[in-house]
């Protein structure tokens, strides 16, 4: 009779788990638009920190808070968990963007310059609501789950590297770990996946040549750093092209240019800062040194100078290949094979990527668009929103990455 009672409540786990995120929704709808009124930068989550912790209180959740600084870190286990077990993680981010919201919203960011552009709201409330759903059932959980809250996702050196050196993937130690991120080119409803290479690393430059300013009717008597900054900016591109494998990703772009001169007025000095991408360690390091040695090298045979510096930035993230098709499994149950998606590579970073350097793990995407309702903008963007609804989609995922549906 006790083997049969397992069974059904193992075949009701789904569906209960969708009842329970529907039922809490409107609960972490308001906590989305709490966090998205009330958003802060990078290291900066304080406030956040604190929201984050009450709520966990009130769930009855275990946790830590000021883990590196502004982060969080809850832990739910079972009444039969010795303590001993390694667990699961499952991690949001904290931080906003230096943006001022243009959104007409009655939730609208309440701290002038500063908007939750990038969805970490959303990923904060999700983990939230899975958090409570979890807690409900904790005592099906096989191994004890632990809530990783990360400051910092969008500035170097990343939040994930500082929870790292904090100890957040041991006591207990973390088996395999999963995050989520907000998606608006896809549809509300839907859910992404890829197994493997998934995301790129992503460095920044930072270069200032110092030539010789003067008329530019007289560029004779000048070193003329626009000259010099115009072949740096070209030149790099060959390291790219003739250099990188050609089966291998790889993105180098400038995005800033500063020359302050004028018509006839040569600048002393060009500021230049830009990106290197790629999915490969050993490629990333070696190319980031012919960088800086050619920045320097043109600069010299010019005879000007050229002050390089790299900010090291997020490694490449690599999905875990068994663990992110069982996630698609889940997702299929859970949503139908319409609405589970395979993604592409892309270029883009995410500080996640140190925890994929460490343990197995599976980044996957949330569909938050809806083009009836006029949510399309992107990430970023001052006008970036979501369509509520995806946070009912995000909780039910994230609960079920930790049981046996």
């Amino acid at each position: 009779m006790a083997f049969l009672f397992v069974i059904c409540t193992a075949m009701n786990l789904k569906e209960q788990i969708q009842a329970k995120a529907s039922e809490f929704f409107a609960e972490v709808k308001a906590i989305r638009e709490h966090l998205h009124q009330h958003p802060e930068l990078s290291y900066q989550e304080h406030e956040t920190m604190a929201f984050v912790s009450e709520q966990l209180s009130k769930f009855g959740i275990e946790h830590k808070v000021g883990v590196a600084d502004t982060g969080v870190v809850g832990l739910i286990k079972a009444d039969h968990h010795t303590g001993d077990e390694d667990c699961i993680a499952l991690r949001a981010d904290l931080d906003a963007l230096p943006i001022l919201e243009k959104n007409e919203v009655a939730y609208c960011s309440q701290n002038e310059g500063v908007m939750h552009a990038c969805g970490h709201d959303v990923h904060t409330s999700v983990l939230l609501g899975a958090a409570k759903i979890i807690q409900e059932f904790r005592n099906n959980l096989q191994q004890p789950v632990k809530l990783v809250f990360q400051p910092g996702e969008e500035q170097n050196p990343g939040g994930a590297s500082l929870m790292i050196k904090a100890g957040v993937l041991e006591n207990p130690k973390v088996e395999r770990m999963y995050g989520l991120h907000v998606f608006p080119e896809m549809e509300v409803g839907k859910l992404g996946f890829r197994g493997g290479l998934y995301m790129a690393s992503s460095d920044e430059i930072h270069v200032t040549i110092s030539g010789k300013g003067g008329h530019g009717a007289q560029p004779h008597k000048t070193v003329d750093s626009i000259l010099v900054g115009a072949e740096v900016v070209t030149s790099l591109q060959k390291i790219v092209s003739r250099s990188c494998d050609p089966t291998l990703p790889c993105v180098l772009t400038f995005g800033h240019f500063e020359a302050l001169g004028a018509t006839n007025i040569i600048p002393a000095e060009v500021k230049i800062k830009g990106t290197f991408r790629t999915m490969d360690e050993t490629w990333r390091a070696k190319a980031l040194e012919m960088i800086k040695f050619q920045i320097e090298n043109i600069a010299e045979t010019h005879g000007a100078k050229a002050e390089v510096f790299i900010s090291h930035g997020y490694p490449f993230l690599k999905n875990d290949e068994r663990l992110t098709e069982d996630l698609k499994v889940k997702a299929r149950k859970l949503l139908g094979e319409e609405n589970v998606a395979e993604l592409p590579i892309r270029m883009t970073s995410e500080d996640f990527a140190f925890y994929s350097q460490e343990v197995p793990t599976s980044f996957y995407r949330l569909g938050v668009r809806n083009e009836e309702k006029g949510i399309i903008h992107g990430v970023h963007t001052a006008n970036f929103d979501i369509d509520p609804h995806a946070l009912e989609v995000g909780m039910q995922m994230m609960a079920a990455i930790c049981f046996d549906i």
